[in-house]
């Protein structure tokens, strides 16, 4: 239990989720079947599919947020994103099209925002994570530092992916979001309808029949400038079915997708110029020998890129487009669901 987190290496592999922090690296999957082993998983999932599994030896509490000095973020004017206004706006026409097609009910349309970082020497991804666990607290936030893999993630998710507690799992969809309450509209609702039918169907393709249920609809939850529509739904895994079965029917999460999901994600592939990474997958953590889990949606999420030599910090961005959508009311809800986090990730928000 020695070693506090500031005599943490920024190159030594951890994780660091809900208050724990897990060291000692063990081995490396992409295979989901070794998640029903046993052991403590660090768990990052590429929206394009790149499965990371990492098990950790030791995992300790360790609430304290880490020593912010060794972050230098990029500058604030260094930002690019993947689609410009004109070609977001243009995306969310494009999808309505498609709706009036009968193609597609809703799509998500996102974009990625880049910038280099000025400094490989303070670009530690667990400061990162300090800083947006004091300027942006978030329910689901966590760090997977693996750097030998090229997996460096800092993650202010608000939006539970999936929850497991034995056989029990729950889904959290966000869809719906706003400055203040009274931003949500009728559309919102719709949205937010749509997409929880669409999860209880991936739920129900691995749950027991019947097991398949919605707690909670449409609930107004509150987070750092904006709030969310959030539902919640819930079953119970059939016998034989484990986390192959369970990600393969409920991923990429339906909330960053779309209905139905198949048409969605052809629309995404075509209107969409980057990859999008962590961003929109998955990210969290799995206790194999005590049966439980949380991985939330790869939402308000950083990662560092070092593939080009140079680090590259990036960030995703993005809306769920419907019938009922404005453009520019698209445009601007990415603008409010990245601002508050850039600005804390370039230093020029004061946690």
């Amino acid at each position: 239990m020695s070693g506090r987190t500031a005599t943490l290496s920024p190159d030594q592999p951890i994780a660091r989720f809900g208050g724990r922090l897990a060291t000692g690296l063990r081995e490396v999957s992409g295979d989901p079947a070794v998640l029903d082993g046993g052991g403590f998983w660090a768990v990052a999932y590429d929206f394009e599919g790149r499965l990371t599994c990492a098990r950790f030896d030791e995992v300790r509490p360790d609430p304290a947020p880490p020593a912010t000095a060794g972050w230098l973020g990029p500058r604030p004017g260094d930002w690019q994103s993947s689609l410009d206004r004109a070609a977001y706006t243009a995306g969310v026409r494009r999808i309505r099209e498609h709706i009036a097609a009968g193609e597609v009910y809703q799509a998500n349309l996102c974009r990625v925002l880049s910038a280099p970082l000025p400094d490989p020497e303070r670009s530690d991804i667990d400061a990162l994570t300090g800083l947006l666990a004091l300027g942006n607290p978030a329910p689901y936030a966590g760090t997977i530092r693996l750097p030998e893999q090229g997996v460096e993630i800092a993650t202010a998710s608000p939006e539970l992916y999936l929850r497991r507690l034995g056989r029990t799992v729950s889904s959290g969809p966000i869809k719906g979001t706003g400055r203040t309450e009274a931003d949500l509209l009728e559309k919102d609702h719709a949205e937010n309808v749509m997409i929880v039918d669409l999860v209880r169907n991936d739920l129900g393709r691995v749950c027991e029949t019947g097991s398949v249920t919605v707690p909670d609809l449409c609930a107004v939850e509150k987070h750092p400038g904006l709030v969310h529509l959030v539902s919640t739904v819930e079953g119970r895994l059939r016998d034989g079915a484990g986390w192959p079965e369970l990600l393969a029917a409920t991923f990429p999460p339906g909330s960053v997708t779309g209905a139905p999901k198949s048409s969605a994600l052809r629309i995404i592939d075509a209107l969409e110029t980057a990859p999008r990474g962590p961003y929109c997958g998955a990210v969290g953590w799995v206790d194999a020998d005590r049966g439980e889990a949380e991985l939330a949606v790869g939402i308000r999420t950083f990662w560092i890129d070092r593939t080009g030599g140079a680090p590259v910090l990036r960030f995703g961005t993005g809306a769920g487009i419907t019938w009922g959508s404005d453009p520019e009311r698209e445009w601007d809800e990415t603008e409010l669901k990245a601002a508050r986090l850039v600005a804390i990730a370039s230093g020029t928000s004061t946690p």
